[in-house]
C-alpha cells in the first residue's frame, strides 16, 4: 500500500505554513523533496504506507527478526496446532563457519572443506534424529505442542511479516552489510539473506525513497 507518492501526499497534511513543509516544497522534484525529508531525518511520512511479506526461515533467524518491534506485525505458522514439515537449514558451501578473534572484534572466515563436510554431516544427522524422536512422540499421541520442544532452531517456520518504509529502512541499515553505510553493521549471515530479498523489493516498490536512503548513508529517517 503506497509507495514514494505517500510519501509526499504525508508530508503535505502539515500547513502550507509550516516551516519544515515549505523548506521541503522549494524542492522542485519528487526527488528533491524525498532526499529533504531523509536527509533532515523527518521520518512520519515514511510511515504511511505497508509492504507484508511472506517470510520461510529458520527459526534462529526469526528470533533476531521479532527482536524488530516498532512498526512491525508477525503472523507465525503455530506448532501448537500444526505438524512442522521435515524442512531444515544447512548453509551452502559459501558460508564462513569460522570465528576468529576477541567478542565485538571478530571475523568469520570460510573455514575448509573438511569442516564444511563434517558440519554439514552433523546437521544432517541430528536432523534425521530429533525429526524421528518428533513424529515417535506424536505418534505415541504426545501433544504437538510438546512433541515440538524436541527440534532445534535449524528447522523452518513461516510468517506474515508487515511494516512499512521507515521501519524497513531501520531493518536494512542493522541487517545487511553495505559499504556506503554511515554506520556499519554486522549481521548473521541468514538474516542478511532475507534482507536482501526485501531490499529487492523495496527497490522496486520505493525507487526514490531507495535512492535518497542510499545518498544520506543508509540510516532510517
Amino acid at each position: 500500500m503506497g509507495g514514494d507518492e505517500a510519501v509526499i501526499e504525508a508530508m503535505l497534511v502539515s500547513s502550507e505554513d509550516d516551516e519544515i513543509t515549505q523548506a521541503c516544497l522549494e524542492e522542485k522534484t519528487t526527488y528533491g523533496r524525498i532526499n529533504f525529508l531523509m536527509k533532515n531525518r523527518h521520518g512520519t511520512p515514511f510511515e504511511h504506507n505497508a509492504m507484508k511479506f511472506y517470510v520461510e526461515a529458520p527459526i534462529c533467524v526469526f528470533r533476531e527478526w521479532h527482536r524488530h518491534r516498532i512498526a512491525w506485525s508477525y503472523n507465525e505458522m503455530s506448532g501448537r496446532y500444526k505438524e512442522l514439515a521435515p524442512m531444515f537449514y544447512v548453509p551452502d558451501r559459501n558460508r564462513a563457519l569460522v570465528q576468529e578473534g576477541k567478542p565485538g572484534h571478530y571475523i568469520f572466515v570460510p573455514g575448509t572443506e573438511q569442516q564444511y563436510v563434517d558440519m554439514v554431516d552433523e546437521l544432517v544427522t541430528s536432523y534425521d534424529y530429533v525429526y524421528g524422536a518428533y513424529l515417535r512422540m506424536l505418534s505415541n499421541g504426545i501433544a504437538k505442542e510438546v512433541a515440538r520442544l524436541v527440534l532445534p532452531v535449524g528447522i523452518y517456520s513461516a510468517m506474515y511479516a508487515t511494516t512499512n518504509a521507515r521501519a524497513l529502512m531501520a531493518f536494512l541499515s542493522l541487517r545487511t552489510i553495505a559499504e556506503d553505510s554511515k554506520f556499519p553493521s554486522y549481521p548473521q549471515r541468514e538474516i542478511e539473506m532475507a534482507a536482501e530479498k526485501m531490499e529487492t523489493v523495496f527497490e522496486e516498490l520505493f525507487p526514490l525513497t531507495y535512492r535518497a536512503f542510499n545518498e544520506n548513508g543508509r540510516v532510517s529517517p
